[in-house]
């Protein structure tokens, strides 16, 4: 285990410093237009800095009583954000297993990269882990999907251990008494890899009387999105669609307000819900925890969620934050 930290920490070394890093960064969006460079490097960023710093990994893993598995996993990445499955191969690493690694077709350039310099690092590592294109061959499997993916995952894998991740969103509570520093952060949580993840938030609760069009001004530093031809393309459509349905909304250059009940919201709407009291919010958040990753707000401690966090960290989780609350180390730990 020593030595696997102090390989994960000289692997950060080399994420900062690699010219291989550096140019892929740029060619990254030629393939896939949405891995624009500056998400590309926020994301190997949070690599870098929040799951291979020294510390961080010693205190996460003290929580375990690790020993090395002798379990080969399949883990079946998901691809709708740069690098996104570095996180469960950390898992997978740090517990010794073997893997089967299934990339997504939309970010198929960015692991193997990673990859290749850790295993410069760790020279054993490529005997144990193969890249494929259907898993065969292994003891339990991790896959992230959408919802309709995963109705196969549960039927192909029924007789296997397993994480399987559905669509997931996440929320942001307001109360009227939010700073402009908090705002500028809640951009953060909204517009980070175009809103793509589990972790962003695609829906606002406000208090009854709350005037929404207070927020477009701290939205102002992803007005460059209007300059993204997708993200646009999107636009014009879902606000197509408001038109011809004559559903209000509010809207900028790059973003619309809807207020809607649902808690996912298409790619450059964002959904809001009045509310007026907190029991009635909690009990809201309750019926939909499941569909719900993170909860953003100005007080964290104060709602009941797996995963509460303050504005401007949805995107910035730690180690021990699981996506949908599920423990993958001590998942490893328990197949023995």
């Amino acid at each position: 285990m020593n030595d696997r930290i102090k390989y994960l920490v000289q692997l950060a070394q080399r994420l900062q410093s690699s010219g291989q890093i550096k140019g892929l960064i740029q060619t990254a969006g030629q393939k896939n237009t949405w891995f624009v460079p500056r998400f590309v490097q926020q994301s190997l960023d949070a690599i870098i800095h929040q799951m291979l710093d020294e510390q961080k990994l010693r205190q996460w893993l003290s929580a375990y009583q690790m020993k090395d598995s002798s379990k080969t996993i399949g883990l079946i990445m998901a691809g709708n954000l740069p690098l996104v499955g570095f996180h469960d191969f950390l898992c997978c690493y740090v517990a010794g297993c073997g893997m089967k690694i299934k990339l997504s077709s939309k970010d198929d350039e960015l692991f193997p990269v990673v990859f290749n310099l850790l295993a410069e690092i760790d020279t054993g590592l490529k005997a144990k882990v193969e890249f494929v294109e259907t898993l065969k061959g292994f003891d339990a499997v991790i896959a992230t999907g959408s919802d309709n993916t995963n109705r196969y995952f549960e039927y192909y894998f029924r007789p296997y251990p397993k994480i399987l991740r559905r669509n997931r969103n996440s929320v942001a509570i307001l109360n009227g008494k939010e700073t402009d520093a908090q705002l500028h952060d809640l951009a953060q949580d909204l517009f980070l890899y175009f809103g793509f993840g589990c972790r962003n938030v695609s829906k606002l609760y406000v208090p009854t009387s709350y005037d929404v069009r207070v927020l477009f001004p701290h939205f102002a530093d992803y007005k460059w999105m209007h300059e993204h031809n997708k993200f646009m393309n999107n636009y014009d459509y879902q606000r197509t669609i408001l038109m011809l349905n004559k559903l209000p909304h509010l809207a900028n250059e790059f973003i619309m307000l809807c207020e809607n009940p649902a808690i996912p919201s298409p790619i450059a709407t964002l959904n809001y819900e009045f509310y007026s009291e907190e029991k009635q919010l909690q009990e809201l958040l309750d019926l939909h925890a499941e569909r719900i990753q993170c909860v953003v707000s100005g007080e964290p401690a104060r709602w009941k969620s797996q995963s509460s966090v303050a504005f401007g960290q949805s995107q910035h989780p730690e180690l021990w934050d699981y996506a949908d609350g599920v423990d993958t180390v001590q998942f490893l730990m328990d197949l023995g």
